[in-house]
Parts: C-alpha cells; sequence; structure tokens
C-alpha cells in the first residue's frame, strides 16, 4: 500500500509511520519544508498549495497535521492557529484527493473526543451530539473539511482520539517527574472522566482504519474509561509512588490559562470505542494498570 501521511513527523505521526514502513508499505510524507526526496511531497495549508503530482497514485491518504492544543497560552492568536490549521490542511488535502485521477480508497483524518465537550457522567458513542464551546466548535468544522473527499466517493474515517499515552511524548512524561517524586495527585476533585488510549492501540486503529470498510467517525479511546483520580492512583501505584496531594486548578491556570486547563485537565468525556470494537478491533491495552505497566514497568526503587 501506498500511503500519504500529514503530520508525519509528530507524535502519532511518527509511530505510524515506522509501522507501515515496519509492514513494507511505502510512506510518502506531506511536508511545509523544500522535499528532500522522492518520498515527500510539499505543501503549504496556510497559501492552500500543494504539489499534486506528487500524491499521484496513492492508495491513502491519513491527515494528522494540526497545532497543537497545549503547545501554548490561548490568545486568540493561538485559538486561530489553532482552528485554521486543522480545517484549511483538511479541507486542502481532502480537496486534492477528490481531484486525483485514480482516487486513494480512503482518507482517515484526525479529530479528537474534544467533539463531545464537557459531559459530566455521560456514556459518549460516535452516535453522540456534539459538545459546545471552542474545542467542540473546531472539531466539528475539522470533520467537516473533510466533506470534499466523501462526497467524491472517497471512504473517509475520522478519529475522535483521547488522551495518548505513550513514554515517547504527549502527557505522561509531562505528569512522570512529580509523581516519580511522590507529589502527583488528582486534578480538583478528580470526578471528571479521562478517555486514554495506548500509542500502540491509536497506531493500530489507524491501520484498523486503513484496512477494513469502516467509515465516518471512530472513537479512538480504549474500552475501559477512568475517572481523574483512578488514572492518577494508578499511575502512583505503578510507580510505587503515593498520589495524595490534589492539584489545585489555580496551580495550572496560572501556566496556561484558565480556559486552557479546564479544556485540558478539567473536561469529562466518558467515551466509548463503540464502532472500533464493533467492526473487529482488539485492543493491545483495554485496561489502564496494564497499559502503564507495560509503558513503564514497575518502578520500586
Amino acid at each position: 500500500m501506498d500511503v500519504a501521511i500529514t503530520g508525519s513527523s509528530g507524535f502519532i505521526g511518527t509511530a505510524l509511520t515506522s509501522a507501515l514502513t515496519d509492514a513494507g508499505h511505502r510512506v510518502r510524507r506531506v511536508v511545509r519544508r523544500a522535499p528532500s526526496g522522492t518520498d515527500e511531497v510539499q505543501w503549504d495549508p496556510e497559501a492552500g498549495t500543494i504539489d499534486a503530482a506528487g500524491l499521484a497514485g496513492v492508495d491513502a491518504v491519513v491527515n494528522l497535521a494540526g497545532e497543537g492544543i497545549a503547545n501554548r497560552r490561548w490568545s486568540d492568536e493561538q485559538k486561530r492557529r489553532i482552528r485554521d490549521s486543522r480545517t484549511k490542511g483538511t479541507q486542502l488535502i481532502s480537496e486534492t484527493a477528490a481531484g486525483l485521477d485514480p482516487r486513494p480508497g480512503v482518507l482517515v483524518s484526525g479529530s479528537g473526543i474534544d467533539y463531545y465537550g464537557d459531559r459530566g457522567d455521560e456514556e459518549l458513542t460516535e452516535a453522540s451530539t456534539p459538545g459546545s464551546g471552542f474545542l467542540p466548535d473546531v472539531c466539528v468544522a475539522w470533520e467537516a473539511a473533510t466533506r470534499p473527499a466523501s462526497d467524491a466517493g472517497i471512504r473517509t474515517v475520522v478519529l475522535r482520539t483521547g488522551i495518548v499515552l505513550d513514554t515517547a511524548g504527549g502527557a505522561l512524561p509531562r505528569m512522570l517527574p512529580l509523581f516519580k517524586l511522590g507529589l502527583g495527585g488528582r486534578f480538583g476533585n478528580g470526578r471528571q472522566w479521562w478517555s486514554w488510549i495506548t500509542l500502540e492501540d491509536e497506531v493500530g486503529a489507524i491501520l484498523h482504519a486503513l484496512g477494513t470498510d469502516v467509515a465516518g467517525p471512530l472513537n479512538c479511546v480504549a474500552p475501559q474509561p477512568v475517572t481523574n483520580a483512578q488514572f492518577t492512583r494508578t499511575l502512583a501505584r505503578v510507580l510505587n509512588r503515593p498520589a495524595v496531594v490534589p492539584v489545585p486548578r489555580f496551580g495550572p491556570a496560572v501556566l496556561l490559562g484558565s480556559e486552557l486547563v479546564k479544556n485540558l485537565l478539567y473536561d469529562s468525556d466518558r467515551v466509548l470505542p463503540t464502532r472500533l470494537l464493533d467492526s473487529g478491533y482488539r485492543f493491545a491495552s483495554p485496561d489502564l494498570e496494564g497499559a502503564l505497566e507495560g509503558l513503564l514497568g514497575k518502578h520500586t526503587a
């Protein structure tokens, strides 16, 4: 299979590129800089330009590009970057894929469980309605930008991804220093639901989406979501450390701003991977303790 990937140098994109290459597939990286070889295709989402000829003959496109949600404090300009980096890039790659001859068979495009907003204890499936607020609005527009591809008959999958766990990036390395010192703890009352997935299963879900006939939204989360209190207790137990110091909201808010911190740490999303399970995907790490032990081992020092 010949797969074009935007965001191939990111946390998930790097792992996906390695997995595809190791399996014998050809990967074409869609990059912003000048290409360094025939396996790279240049684009500029902000300017709306892409080397469509470089995508000729691809079997699939995976679109993972986008400004990091927590890269910096949310100013009006940063919010614009977050929104436009997703919608403009997705619109461009969707229109380009729709115009290829032959067209790729599938577009797999990023989204997030932020689509659902802050929903308390409600169990959320792919059939659930979107929430309200900045990030839900971004996700709705991000997913809508895939329409040129689906309208052209390309099977289109949107990945509503949760908290991705791995030691190479994402949230876990940011949490580990405090927890290893025994200074970690729940955020606020800890009752907010955190829906998580290991990087291995995130990549597995993307490969599943490429190789099966699923279409539409796909919740990329493990089948056992946990509350923040359960998450922090489990992480501390795996590290053989206490987790007794609650983190007050004002601390992270001073560093990141109150709006970002609320969305990142305190919103509650109890999301279930209904369509992944129904389509036959088998999770390598379905439960949190097993996942963390696999990633971190037993830290007893």
